[in-house]
């Protein structure tokens, strides 16, 4: 049958060995690059971004499904929605001071924080942008792979009942 194929998982000792050795220092490299986002080239989009591939590294290795179990959906989810929480608390923090979204001075001017435009943007940078950016690449991972396993596979309209 043309529609049948082949998704079992091939372990491969080159794949895992690789995995094991570089994975640690892509996830420290997007650790800094996030931590460093508002201060040197690269920033935290990008370290969430190397992030969230050291995480599909793991599963290409391991298996798509065990690192989805181990990996659970609701600390994915949290991520995100922490990132997402961080950045919007920010902007009405700012707003709640007098000022337009996100408009860090009022963290030094209203409230005498020192260099709180510096924290302002940090508090983006890192709990904001690189949460979501890893979450979003783990997530869209998740769902593309889901998306081609038999049990996800689109059915077909006429097979589609009122009670669906």
């Amino acid at each position: 049958m043309a529609d049948q194929y082949d998704d079992t998982y091939t372990e491969s000792q080159v794949i895992l060995t690789s995995v094991k050795i570089i994975a640690p220092f892509t996830l420290t490299y997007g650790m800094f690059m996030a931590l460093h986002g508002a201060d040197t080239p690269g920033g935290s989009f990008q370290g969430g971004a190397i992030i969230g591939v050291t995480v599909l590294m793991l599963a290409f290795a391991f298996g798509i499904e065990p690192t989805r179990k181990w990996l659970k959906n609701s600390a994915i989810v949290g991520l995100v929605a922490g990132g997402v929480a961080i950045f919007v608390g920010v902007g009405l923090a700012t707003m709640a001071l007098g000022g337009s979204f996100l408009e860090y001075r009022l963290f030094e001017t209203e409230l005498g924080i020192p260099d709180g435009t510096v924290w302002g943007m940090e508090a983006i940078e890192i709990g904001g942008i690189a949460l979501i950016v890893a979450g979003v690449v783990v997530t869209l991972f998740f769902a593309t792979a889901a998306g081609f396993t038999p049990e996800r596979r689109t059915r077909d309209p006429s097979e589609v009942t009122d009670d669906d």
